[in-house]
């Protein structure tokens, strides 16, 4: 097992396979294993390039903090990069999937000079003048004292899957719940993004905001509609392998 110190929090992470680099983030309440280790990317990925996928704070094997600060911004994102730091990796192809999704976007903004092309897994957007989405029904169903007092579906679900992958409830209460700019499209368009850029989402996938208008906020992107999938079965899908397969490859060097 491996792991780096990344202002002052253990980060977890695992390589596969040998060659270029690809570095994979996972999404909110998993960790490196279950979003691609038990869904085949690994196997998919490590025959082509050098696979690294990490462990996001507060989740699976690295450093759960309890303060909300250790959240805050886009830390997250700068987990990624010191990653790649500590491994040496100026440049690299990278996949996030939901919050993963959401750590990329925000790289993709920050940092595009380190990555030469993302895919951006079940995730959308919303506009300026939408709602913006809650997080307290998600916060209060991971702090709740049992599951069966949580009426709101959607944290409901998120609930249940957060226990069923094993995670720290309360470092993930806090994670949710910290201090982060929820990015609009206009916001994204504004930044002109210009790294190559797929989006990968379910056609049944009600999780998240609208693929469409994400794909519209980056100039040349690819959206890729996965049929009959939602946001949990969208990962293990051999059409979405086979998309970021084929995305990879032409990838500028």
């Amino acid at each position: 097992m491996a792991y780096f110190d990344s202002k002052g929090v253990q980060i977890y992470f695992e390589e596969h396979g040998i060659g270029e680099p690809v570095v994979l983030v996972h999404g909110f309440a998993s960790r490196a294993e279950h979003n691609w280790g038990a869904t085949n990317w690994f196997t998919t990925l490590a025959p082509h390039y050098r696979v690294v996928a990490l462990d996001c704070r507060g989740h699976g094997k690295s450093g759960k903090p309890h303060d909300s600060a250790a959240y805050g911004g886009e830390i997250m994102g700068e987990d990624v990069i010191g990653l790649m730091d500590h491994l040496g990796i100026k440049r690299t192809l990278i996949m996030g999937y939901s919050m993963g999704g959401r750590i990329v976007t925000g790289l993709l903004m920050s940092h595009p000079e380190r990555l030469r092309a993302a895919v951006l897994g079940g995730i959308g957007v919303v506009s300026a003048t939408s709602a913006s989405f809650s997080r307290k029904p998600i916060v209060d169903a991971l702090l709740a004292e049992n599951i069966s007092g949580v009426t709101d579906q959607r944290a409901k679900e998120f609930r249940q899957f957060a226990e069923s992958t094993g995670n720290d409830l309360k470092a993930l209460a806090v994670c949710m719940g910290a201090a982060r700019d929820d990015f609009t499209a206009e916001h994204i368009a504004a930044k002109q993004i210009r790294v190559p850029v797929m989006i990968v989402i379910g056609t049944k996938d009600l999780l998240v905001g609208n693929p469409t208008l994400l794909r519209d906020s980056i100039a040349g992107s690819k959206l890729v509609m996965l049929e009959g999938r939602d946001h949990l079965s969208a990962p293990g899908d051999q059409h979405y392998k086979e998309a970021v397969l084929e995305f990879f490859q032409s990838a500028p060097a």
